[in-house]
């Protein structure tokens, strides 16, 4: 899988974001491209946000955006990875509410976003891999993990 989102562009690494809804529109923007969700998609999820509460964030460090609409906005399924420098926080009052680590989700296919989400729970069970995650800042580096981890 991780050998995937550089494969498919589906990456980027940030030094930071203004907000966690600037996260948000950052960590959308591989789908976009690709055309596996439209640019309303980051604002579905936001506005998810803002009804549901930061339910995105799975442990400190780490984050998976995705709608709880089923909404028009996606065309595809993929996932996506991002990582920023600078922490996101998304509770100003709960500091193990943040993220460096963002892995959005997007499903037309009931399939094969289980298959991802398998794969996805592999990546986030290993501390390990976690900490290594937390230190690439590049593609290349995303590359060399994934080729030594086998993911």
């Amino acid at each position: 899988m991780l050998k995937e989102f550089v494969e498919k562009k589906h990456c980027n690494f940030i030094e930071e974001a203004a907000d966690w809804q600037d996260a948000i529109r950052k960590c959308c923007q591989p789908l976009v491209a690709d055309g596996t969700v439209t640019e309303n998609y980051a604002e579905e999820i936001i506005a998810c946000v803002n009804l549901y509460g930061p339910y995105m964030v799975l442990m400190p460090g780490v984050a998976m955006p995705h709608s709880q609409q089923c909404g028009d906005n996606v065309r595809g399924t993929a996932i996506s990875f991002m990582k920023t420098e600078k922490p996101v926080f998304f509770d100003e009052n709960d500091p193990a509410m943040y993220a460096n680590l963002f892995f959005t989700l997007a499903s037309d296919n009931p399939e094969k976003h289980l298959d991802n989400m398998q794969q996805l729970s592999v990546i986030l069970s290993s501390e390990d891999l976690i900490a290594e995650l937390m230190q690439v800042t590049n593609e290349e580096e995303l590359l060399a993990l994934a080729v030594r981890s086998g993911l």
